[in-house]
């Protein structure tokens, strides 16, 4: 019997194995093409090959602007768009190319389903070139919180009232994408997974000084400055590694000066896990940004939950639906360096609460996995096709 057959459509996908960027879109399409014929259809990024086949998923990249210059995609497209504005010249013609990627990708395959992630522009373009197709459109954050011109907002209201559901990281974003005019019935909340299949055990070091790891694009979202203030007040004899890359490294770099900071940059997924298990703390200390973006809820931080490490985030949405206060990790109230100063201090002093809330965590953790998550949106997508 022949099987459904589905189009993802994302902005934000790795260009090749390890290279750093966020896998959580094709972690979640590996899954989704366990049960349907899938065409990922992704923007073109440096080291990345035209067309992939990973048994029934195909990943297909289509070229926007000439290969010197095509980084818009490259990383997170909000950042991207501020740090350099010379960018913006690139916007209309990514959106111009997906949509004229979607128009052939939809008249050559004829999919049953579409799943569209952010709302802009992924799911406009999908609401434009299928309309007739039944449309899964998932928002991770940053297009619903910060792209909200009067313009965006109408056109995000377009979207979301003609999908066929909407999928949001936690339930502040739900109630947002109802109020653009969804119904409450076809929204609901269904975070990103983390790929637990290959954790490693954790590495317990009794001497030496507190281990602390950062995971994220160097962006200010992040909170990674947040994190370089509070150093400065840790009393305990600590020593943090920053992975990820970004914008800001360099400015991140010179505000780490004098303090037992190293950069790693971006690793990959088994580098990655090392590094989670020879972790103490990981700390995640999102913000809100100026521009009003925000995370949903970070596969970073459940990642970590899963490796069994102690956790120290920011109370934000989202991060406070996954970490329960003081029984999986612990929440600091977000852009304040003291406060994170003194929970770190807490834990350095007491090894074993901090073990305790590794082992809450990584039960947390399970219901968060790819895994899970995958079959929640297997099943939702064969509804919309029934």
């Amino acid at each position: 019997m022949s099987r459904p057959r589905l189009i993802v459509l994302a902005s934000t996908y790795p260009g090749r194995p390890g290279d750093g960027t966020p896998e959580f879109v094709s972690d979640l399409a590996r899954r989704e093409a366990e049960h349907f014929d899938t065409i990922a259809l992704v923007p073109a990024v440096p080291g990345g090959a035209t067309h992939e086949s990973e048994g029934r998923l195909q990943v297909r990249r289509f070229r926007y602007f000439p290969a010197r210059w095509e980084r818009l995609a490259h990383g997170a497209i909000i950042e991207n768009l501020r740090q350099d504005r010379a960018m913006w010249v690139q916007v209309p013609c990514l959106v111009l190319a997906e949509a004229l990627a979607t128009l052939r990708t939809v008249r050559r395959h004829r999919p049953d389903v579409v799943h569209a992630h952010w709302i802009v522009p992924q799911g406009l373009v999908a609401t434009v070139c299928a309309p007739r197709t039944p449309r899964l459109v998932t928002t991770l954050g940053g297009d619903l919180y910060a792209l909200d011109s009067p313009l965006l907002r109408r056109l995000k209201g377009w979207v979301v009232r003609r999908a066929g559901h909407v999928t949001v990281m936690n339930e502040e974003m739900r109630r947002l994408v109802i109020d653009l005019g969804a119904a409450p019935e076809k929204v609901s909340v269904m975070p990103m997974g983390a790929d637990l299949s290959g954790v490693v055990p954790r590495v317990e070091r009794p001497d030496g000084p507190l281990r602390l790891l950062f995971v994220g694009r160097l962006v200010e979202k992040k909170g990674l400055h947040v994190l370089l203030e509070a150093l400065r007040l840790v009393r305990a004899d600590v020593r943090l590694t920053v992975v990820g890359d970004g914008p800001l490294r360099a400015q991140s770099e010179r505000a780490a000066e004098g303090l037992p900071v190293t950069f790693a940059g971006q690793l990959g997924r088994t580098a990655l896990r090392q590094a989670y298990a020879e972790a103490d703390i990981v700390v995640v200390p999102s913000v809100p940004a100026a521009s009003g973006d925000q995370d949903g809820l970070p596969v970073v931080l459940l990642e970590a939950m899963g490796t069994g490490c102690a956790v120290v985030a920011s109370a934000l949405a989202g991060i406070d639906e996954a970490v329960r206060d003081d029984v999986d990790g612990v929440l600091t109230a977000p852009g304040d360096p003291a406060a994170l100063a003194r929970a770190l201090d807490d834990l350095a002093a007491d090894p074993g609460r901090r073990a305790e809330l590794g082992r809450s965590a990584r039960e947390r953790a399970t219901e968060f996995s790819a895994d899970a998550v995958g079959r929640r949106y297997v099943e939702l997508l064969r509804s919309l096709t029934s």
